[in-house]
């Protein structure tokens, strides 16, 4: 897939309601330039799929839609075997919707958890804690070490254009020495998301939370914490964040053990 046709999967999710990121397009080709494929009837694009590898071990799967026109036509079933077929061997990741959990039921895929978009007004001001860095140079290493075990897998490469693609801003808290959260948050369709937000507890998650709210303060901010993390829901309903639709996180192969408890906000529900 170029990169015109996977924004224009991206112009297909928007128009579903999934609100990409603006610059997501580059970040997510890179990270697995063969990850993401098109169908086609004759010259029209009809349905798309990503299908990023992590590593020989790990993929995530997403961005699975067909254009109104050729639903229900058993073209995007014969698109997710060809991603499949990319996959290989790994375990695979997916955020799908609840309605849809049945039919990757049968392609091998087991739930694990929810996962719950809060939205709501950013009215969060900058924390005075001189712990909070922005995410440069100096932190990125210490930053791609915290992110390993919360994710389940080595994503170096796309981490580090995560932090510093274009309109992204991240913070990280280091205390004595040592990393304890990080998160980042991009420029949307519509207002704003925040993820990652990984940190060690509810303090931690709170004050990069608020950090990066603040840059956006009094537009909309969307967050997507894990439902098994009760904190993270508290965090999000907190700051007067309300849920707005969910999906349910499932693997196919053993789920990963994920330390959910410092995992509040998830990064992209299309690639993980």
């Amino acid at each position: 897939m170029m990169h015109d046709d996977l924004q224009r999967t991206l112009d297909w999710a928007a128009a579903e309601g999934w609100n990409p990121g603006l610059a997501d397009a580059g970040v997510f080709r890179a990270t697995d330039p063969g990850g993401f494929l098109t169908a086609f009837v004759g010259e029209e694009p009809a349905a798309a799929i990503s299908v990023v590898r992590y590593g020989e071990t790990f993929g995530f799967l997403g961005l699975y839609i067909a254009a109104p026109a050729f639903r229900g036509k058993g073209i995007g079933w014969r698109l997710w075997q060809a991603g499949m077929t990319h996959q290989g061997g790994r375990r695979v990741g997916l955020d799908g919707v609840p309605a849809q959990q049945d039919n990757y039921r049968k392609s091998g895929f087991e739930f694990a958890w929810r996962n719950v978009r809060y939205e709501g007004l950013a009215r969060a001001d900058m924390p005075l804690d001189p712990r909070l860095q922005r995410i440069g140079q100096g932190i990125l290493p210490s930053v791609l070490a915290y992110d390993r075990p919360c994710f389940g897998a080595p994503r170096d490469d796309f981490v580090t254009r995560w932090v510093r693609g274009e309109g992204r801003i991240g913070y990280a808290l280091i205390d004595e020495g040592e990393l304890r959260g990080y998160g980042v948050i991009r420029p949307c369709r519509q207002g704003h998301k925040i993820g990652p937000l990984f940190a060690d507890d509810p303090e931690t998650a709170e004050l990069i939370f608020r950090a990066l709210a603040s840059e956006v303060k009094g537009e909309t901010v969307a967050l997507d914490p894990p439902e098994p993390n009760d904190e993270a829901l508290e965090l999000a309903e907190r700051f007067d964040l309300s849920p707005v639709f969910e999906t349910a996180r499932m693997y196919r192969g053993p789920a990963p053990e994920l330390p959910v408890g410092r995992i509040f906000g998830v990064t992209t529900f299309e690639l993980g």
